[in-house]
């Protein structure tokens, strides 16, 4: 089973990340952030098939990281975002039979590809944190 179908079985919390569900797909932290406040818009089945996700889920998926990008440049301020789908392993999918969306917040002078070239993560809070304050923007929004 992939982690989002495990996520999505789990109680929501620090424990599964899910900062929101939609009637088809839900909102998660990733668990290996390129910069703090990282999200991805998940669809609720387990597909790779993008080419075959109806209108409406598309339609949520797009209100869900518009949603996203609200909630990031309140909580965290940054200059810009980072948007998009991987398809496949040739296209760089960690995950890939379960499409996602990442959102990444970004400032100039970030060190987002720290995590590539030196295989180092450099965060200025802890997951729990960024995690805390996205739910609670998310819910306050």
């Amino acid at each position: 089973m992939c982690a989002f179908c495990e996520a999505q079985m789990k109680e929501d919390g620090f424990g599964n990340l899910i900062v929101h569900r939609g009637e088809h797909c839900f909102v998660i932290m990733n668990l290996f952030p390129y910069n703090s406040g990282h999200m991805m818009v998940v669809t609720n089945e387990h597909t790779d098939m993008f080419s075959e996700l109806p209108a409406e889920h598309m339609a949520e998926i797009t209100s869900l990281i518009q949603k996203a990008i609200k909630v990031l440049t309140k909580a965290y301020c940054p200059q810009g975002f980072n948007v998009g789908v991987n398809l496949g392993e040739a296209g760089g999918a960690g995950i890939r039979d379960h499409l996602h969306w990442h959102v990444i917040p970004r400032w100039l002078g970030d060190a987002n590809f720290i995590t590539v070239v030196g295989r180092t993560r450099v965060l200025p809070e802890s997951l729990e944190e960024s995690y805390q304050k996205i739910v609670e923007t998310w819910n306050s929004e």
